[in-house]
């Protein structure tokens, strides 16, 4: 496994971390499998993990705790976000700081995240969903600053709306978070433009988020592929957003590197990204966790092969069904 800082915090995290929304609230999943393929990729030198109060009402962040009590001989990095208040993701414009991120809001909902974590101080409190209209209102700030002061949050962070990577530029230029999480992928190639050259600027650490496209860069979806009604991506992969999306990826499997996988490719796409710190694949499978780790290797895609790549750039706009 490599390591890459983390911006100002200087943590020293894996490049691939471990997203942990899957664990929780997405058919599929056997909790002895989650439990052993957590096991290992701590065993593999894996150190960030990224839950959030959102997946299944805490139960992730309850996962997390128990992993982080099972090897309390280790530093694991420990991520988790405040929901909204109004349960709206992604959040809208329209929105006002007071009904989503109220000051008295946020300390309830840090104190239950360390209640689910079983920690004293989390390392990384994120909001998940962010307006870039609210930098400049004090209430978050104050209760941002009342808990860092009290050690229950040692770093802030954002997790931007999808395919909105440049909604929380001014709310950086702030000073107060230290972290920002965005979807970035061979699709999603838009936080290059303005994100990342600020965050490198004000050393902010950057978590990217979403490598495999939803599944679509597993490159094992089809036209036909469905999901049960209580799986979130029967809400996110309608036809309109399933059709296109497979055809993105059929387009771009003939310029994928020779003898590389869809998956292996896109996390290797990312890894080239040294404004990326850490990336955070779903991994509900021992086999996930083997092959995403396998590509923190320090190997380098050719220049040719990163060009080949890059041409499939897809930019969206939010719609009904991008949550």
């Amino acid at each position: 496994m490599q390591y890459r800082r983390f911006g100002r915090s200087d943590w020293k995290i894996s490049e691939i971390g471990y997203g942990m929304w899957g664990l929780a609230g997405w058919t599929g999943s056997d909790v002895k499998e989650i439990q052993d393929s957590l096991d290992l990729a701590v065993e593999s030198g894996c150190n960030f993990f990224d839950t959030a109060w959102g997946y299944a009402e805490g139960k992730s962040e309850m996962i997390l705790g128990d992993l982080i009590r099972r090897n309390p001989d280790k530093k694991l990095y420990a991520a988790t976000k405040i929901p909204p208040k109004n349960r709206q993701w992604p959040s809208k414009p329209s929105f006002l700081l007071k009904d989503v991120f109220p000051a008295d809001y946020i300390v309830e909902y840090a104190e239950k995240s360390l209640k689910n974590l079983g920690v004293e101080s989390i390392d990384l409190l994120q909001f998940h969903v962010w307006e870039d209209a609210w930098a400049h209102e004090d209430e978050w700030k104050e209760a941002i600053q009342k808990l860092t002061k009290e050690g229950k949050v040692e770093r802030w962070g954002i997790s931007v709306n999808r395919w909105e990577p440049n909604n929380a530029l001014q709310t950086l230029e702030t000073g107060l978070i230290d972290a920002v999480q965005v979807i970035y992928n061979i699709f999603d190639q838009a936080p290059e433009d303005k994100l990342f050259p600020l965050c490198k600027k004000l050393d902010i650490g950057v978590i990217s988020r979403v490598p495999l496209d939803e599944g679509t860069l597993s490159g094992h979806f089809t036209k036909e592929t469905t999901f049960p009604a209580d799986d979130w991506r029967s809400t996110y992969f309608v036809p309109e957003n399933l059709n296109t999306s497979v055809d993105h990826a059929e387009a771009l499997r003939p310029d994928l590197p020779e003898n590389m996988s869809m998956p292996e490719a896109a996390l290797r796409f990312i890894l080239e990204n040294e404004d990326v710190h850490t990336t955070i694949p779903g991994m509900r499978k021992l086999s996930h966790v083997k092959s995403n780790i396998a590509t923190s290797d320090g190997q380098r895609l050719s220049e040719n092969e990163l060009e080949k790549i890059k041409k499939h750039r897809w930019d969206r706009e939010p719609t009904e069904w991008s949550q």
